[in-house]
């Protein structure tokens, strides 16, 4: 079982993490579920319920956009699946360099801080 502790950490850098893939390349909600959980070795390993609004979110606030694109049809089939595939903005990519700045600068000080040593009892 997950401490709330590690699940407070992971809550606090999913949208960085979403961003982050987002910028490698536009995809669909459940194609960024499973790289989100292949890529961080199943550490990261969402739920629809999770995700999405992380993604509406990000979307009203100008940080991507989104559009319906047929996607999976095949000769068998006369029509294709729509997926609504998700892009950075300009915004989302400043803000991802805001946000991969301010964990950097983070994780160096807590790193400092566990590399003092313990005072013992």
């Amino acid at each position: 079982m997950e401490t709330r502790f590690a699940q407070q950490m992971k809550k606090g850098v999913l949208e960085m993490a979403v961003l982050q893939q987002l910028a490698r390349a536009p995809d669909h909600g459940y194609a960024l579920l499973l790289r989100l959980r292949q890529e961080s070795g199943g550490l990261l390993d969402l739920k629809e319920g999770t995700l999405y609004p992380i993604l509406y979110r990000l979307e009203d606030d100008g940080r991507i956009v989104s559009a319906w694109t047929a996607e999976g049809g095949s000769a068998a089939r006369s029509r294709a699946t729509p997926k609504k595939i998700y892009t950075i903005t300009e915004s989302g990519r400043a803000l991802l360099a805001q946000e991969k700045a301010a964990w950097r600068q983070l994780a160096a000080c807590i790193e400092e801080m566990l590399a003092q040593p313990e005072e013992e009892e």
